[in-house]
């Protein structure tokens, strides 16, 4: 199940939900060429996920649900443009668990 919010796709697979950028998102931003991801384990909505500068913007990118982070993409801090690729297994953000099942299903479906 996916859903989008905050130009991410949410990706629902059992108990884990995978935050990816959105094709429009990474149209606007350009090229990556630096992100930092959060140190934080637990997030609330709208928690800051990533920091990062494409060639056309730099960016705050933040969470539209609450959840514990289980895994950031440490491909894409070594290899940042990573998170242009249309490969959705390369342009994941961050894993998020313990998510609220109705804050996920408030979300717009994708």
């Amino acid at each position: 199940m996916r859903k989008v919010a905050n130009y991410l796709w949410i990706e629902k697979n059992g108990e884990e939900y995978k935050l990816i950028m959105t094709p429009e998102l990474q149209d606007d931003i350009g090229t990556v060429g630096f992100v930092e991801f959060t140190k934080e384990k637990s997030l609330k909505k709208d928690d800051s996920i990533l920091e990062l500068e494409g060639s056309k913007t730099v960016l705050d990118l933040t969470t539209p649900i609450a959840g514990e982070v289980v895994a950031v993409n440490e491909k894409a801090a070594d290899t940042p443009e990573l998170l242009n690729s249309a490969d959705p297994d390369e342009s994941w953000v961050v894993k998020l668990t313990g998510v609220d099942e109705a804050e996920f299903n408030a979300l717009e479906n994708a």
